[in-house]
């Protein structure tokens, strides 16, 4: 029997909540879980360099494939050897279908079983992309884990509407099923959807782990719907996820959801959060998000974090990296990016730990109440 080409390993589940430890280990190796995941959408980390980002313990990158396909082209790609080599990232590379971009365009796109008309966003001209299509663009990118052409509907989207949609999702997840190409050596993940409707995300669940993916992804949150509710639809979607496979929340990057996920049974999260913010002087530190482009830090010669050890808070103040910023000094940009992504990082790292010492509700506890994160301040984290 052909071995599969990602494998999870589950190594220990926290006593107190639904949170596990664990690995996944792919062709290009093995990271630990739970991971965040730094989002490359272009095949590169805004700023950062594959070094860096091994640096700061990155296990694993994604990358998006709409982008990839409407420039350079997956051709192009293929031909460099695949995405790793292109990029020079020797670690696991996670692509997205392209969907969520696609779904994104509400003005430029039609929907039909066949797949989805849109335009592209770049010169207007007319796309068309199937779940074949998708899995095809991914197959030519090489990356470790690929994802499935999915509709990704509002929260707050009818019942009749998303229970269509989940039904079309999963005959596209078996579409895309039959058009890989490269099963042994890329692992697709099936996406669970059905919006805040319990019963229809226990039947989008039940349809696809039928078809037996590697693994799955949670879609459909964090798309605006308050925090309490999006904790409240994973803790009741993540247990219909066969406990032998890898569980990925899309879209999440926040440091409170990280942690609020982890409890809750999640693997694996994305998001363009901490790179987006570190372009416009935002960073996330131990004590809350801190602007360092405000005229208060222009004589702060402090680390951004002082109980960080990130290259930027060893080696920069808030002044100086203030002064970069009002500047538009490329590297002030790479330095709170580089800091952002550290700072989920070693959160990850922190949350692991936790895992294993049976401590996350403590550690949740006592982070929240440094970070100042409560109900009613939510919107702003």
């Amino acid at each position: 029997m052909t071995q599969p080409a990602i494998q999870y390993r589950l190594i220990k589940k926290e006593k107190h909540t639904g949170a596990r430890l664990g690995e996944l280990i792919t062709p290009h190796g093995t990271f630990p879980t739970p991971m965040f995941m730094p989002v490359g959408t272009l095949a590169t980390v805004k700023t950062m360099s594959p070094e860096e980002l091994k640096e700061m313990g990155a296990g694993v990158i994604l990358s998006n494939t709409y982008h990839l396909w409407l420039r350079p082209g997956e051709d192009i790609v293929a031909e460099a050897g695949g995405l790793h080599k292109f990029m020079n990232w020797d670690q696991p590379i996670l692509t997205d279908s392209g969907g969520f971009q696609v779904f994104s365009l509400a003005d430029m796109r039609n929907i039909e079983e066949a797949g989805v008309h849109f335009r592209n966003h770049i010169n207007g001209s007319k796309m068309f992309l199937s779940p074949e299509k998708a899995i095809d663009i991914q197959n030519k990118l090489g990356s470790d884990i690929m994802m499935s052409l999915d509709e990704c509907p509002p929260y707050d989207e009818s019942y009749d509407y998303v229970k269509n949609s989940i039904e079309r999702t999963t005959r596209w997840a078996e579409r895309g099923l039959k058009a890989h190409a490269n099963p042994e050596m890329q692992g697709l993940f099936g996406i669970v959807q059905g919006a805040g409707h319990k019963d229809l995300r226990k039947q989008s669940a039940k349809d696809l782990v039928s078809l037996d993916f590697p693994g799955y992804s949670i879609g459909g949150l964090s798309v605006g719907e308050p925090k309490a509710e999006m904790n409240r639809m994973l803790e009741y979607t993540t247990p219909l996820i066969p406990e032998n496979k890898p569980r990925y929340l899309m879209g999440v990057g926040a440091a409170d959801s990280l942690i609020d996920g982890a409890i809750r049974g999640v693997d694996m999260f994305d998001c363009v959060l901490p790179t987006r913010i570190a372009r416009n002087g935002t960073c996330m530190t131990s004590k809350g998000r801190l602007v360092v482009k405000n005229a208060k830090f222009a004589r702060d010669f402090r680390p951004i974090d002082e109980q960080c050890n990130c290259y930027t808070c060893r080696n920069y103040t808030r002044a100086y990296v203030r002064h970069l910023l009002k500047c538009d000094e490329t590297f002030g940009i790479r330095l709170t990016t580089y800091h952002n992504l550290h700072f989920l990082l070693h959160l990850m790292e922190q949350v692991r730990q936790a895992i294993r010492d049976d401590q996350l509700l403590e550690f949740r506890e006592q982070f929240f109440e440094e970070y100042g994160f409560n109900e009613e301040n939510a919107k702003n984290f």
